[in-house]
């Protein structure tokens, strides 16, 4: 997001958007938990700083354009009550802040945004800080384009994001593959790393905005 400081209201939209990244997520989490009888009713709801920020992830929206929430790991959610239930908590912080970008950029392609800008925007350019629209629009763009970042990154299946433990509740039976990445990505911390090298490489354009362009496409190309 330090891409977009030459843009600052821009630059304020995309924080927000990362922080009401992980209040969505936690509580998506929690409330499909709660639905499908993986969680105690006792649990509470409420987002908090310490149970949902994750330092790196804070650290990766900082220099890579977006981050990721606090681990949840697969020995959180169990699978006894069927694979199924256990997916779906973690499929559903993603698809929440998915459906959110996508309802506030419907609301800036309905509110008289030119259709033919959504053929040249990108997830990366947006992340980049969006400059010659109104305030409101550029509001609304980067309000929709950085929760629709979050869920999309939160979806690629490696420890620390969700979509291992999609991945993982998915297989039948985990083999020796899936608790290697447990090992090294997860308890060793290398899945981090990884994210945090593709935030810094190369320099202008990080590989994790290259791969959020790729899965964005699709999402921004609808309204156009």
């Amino acid at each position: 997001m330090l891409f977009a400081l030459g843009t600052p209201v821009a630059f304020a939209a995309l924080v927000v958007s990362f922080l009401c990244g992980l209040m969505l997520r936690a509580l998506a989490i929690r409330f499909t938990a709660r639905t499908v009888g993986l969680a105690q009713r006792n649990e509470p709801m409420r987002p908090s700083l310490r149970r949902d920020v994750d330092p790196f992830g804070a650290v990766a929206a900082a220099i890579g354009g977006m981050g990721w929430g606090r681990i949840l790991t697969v020995d959180d959610v169990p699978r006894w009550r069927g694979r199924g239930r256990a997916a779906a908590v973690f499929v559903a912080g993603p698809v929440t802040c998915i459906l959110a970008g996508e309802l506030l950029l419907a609301v800036f392609a309905l509110t008289g945004a030119d259709p033919d800008l959504f053929r040249f925007l990108s997830v990366g350019l947006v992340l980049h800080g969006v400059d010659g629209l109104p305030y409101g629009e550029q509001v609304l763009l980067s309000l929709g384009v950085g929760l629709l970042a979050f869920g999309l990154l939160a979806l690629i299946p490696i420890p620390p994001l969700d979509g291992f433990g999609i991945l993982y509740n998915a297989l039948p039976r985990p083999g020796a593959g899936m608790q290697w990445m447990r090992l090294w990505f997860e308890d060793k911390n290398i899945g981090i790393l990884v994210l945090l090298i593709f935030s810094l490489f190369p320099g202008g354009n990080p590989l994790v905005l290259a791969i959020l362009d790729v899965l964005g496409n699709f999402f921004l190309r609808v309204w156009g």
